[in-house]
């Protein structure tokens, strides 16, 4: 009882930095009704980042906490889980606290992650119920899409200490030509799929957000790539693989 009050009183000092909500989707928690909290701040510059507006992390919340407690109790019954997405959430020190909230009102947890912060991802895992993390690139090679030096560490830690605790975990890359080659992509896939990783998804890149220009210029015919052979690769390697184009 008094961990809970604990987790009350922290987010009541320090409430999460929230960018954005998404009061319904049918997308971001695979079949489940959710809406999705998108936590204001990112340490990393990933030059696809279709969310550049949330990497900033402001002194003050743009939207109130308490707020969006309200919001979901008036959802009691309509949704059954709510996601929370970035941005980067494991960059909040508030993230558990917030998550303790949630479940409280007796939604399931969805987070989608980059793998920021794995001590603090480890920490909220006994209460999250399904994570989608973001696998940028092979590991040695982070740096490169990041643009943070030793980011794929943090990003290798957090994939081993999901792959630890069991929870339901979607792996997924953004893919895009001039960062990754199909033997690239194909690299990675063995390597998941040596790791244990069941389930995983190619997201082609997308210019909606995206602020880079050289990105976004060669970006805009990507009807075949990565290529068929790649795709039925990938797909003999996970029980469950998708292609994302939208």
């Amino acid at each position: 009882m008094t961990h809970t009050r604990s987790h009350r009183q922290a987010t009541a000092r320090a409430p999460l930095k929230i960018g954005g909500l998404v009061p319904f989707t049918a997308t971001d928690y695979p079949g489940h009704l959710a809406a999705v909290i998108f936590v204001q701040g990112c340490p990393w510059r990933c030059g696809y980042c279709h969310n550049p507006h949330l990497q900033e992390r402001p002194p003050h919340s743009p939207l109130d906490w308490q707020t969006i407690l309200d919001f979901l109790r008036r959802r009691d019954g309509m949704l059954d889980s709510v996601v929370f997405s970035g941005g980067e959430p494991t960059m909040d020190p508030a993230l558990e606290a917030a998550i303790h909230a949630v479940r409280e009102l007796g939604f399931k947890i969805g987070l989608h992650t980059g793998g920021t912060h794995p001590r603090r991802l480890r920490d909220i895992l006994p209460w999250v119920d399904w994570v989608g993390l973001d696998i940028k690139t092979d590991f040695q090679n982070y740096d490169k899409i990041t643009r943070v030096h030793n980011s794929g560490n943090a990003a290798k830690d957090s994939l081993q200490a999901l792959l630890d605790a069991g929870v339901s975990l979607e792996c997924r890359s953004t893919i895009h030509p001039q960062l990754h080659s199909p033997q690239d992509i194909l690299r990675l896939g063995h390597y998941l799929h040596r790791q244990g990783v069941r389930q995983y998804a190619l997201q082609v890149f997308r210019t909606q957000g995206c602020r880079d220009s050289v990105l976004n210029q060669s970006g805009q015919a990507l009807h075949a790539y990565p290529g068929e052979h790649v795709t039925q690769a990938l797909a003999e390697l996970f029980p469950r693989f998708e292609l994302r184009r939208d």
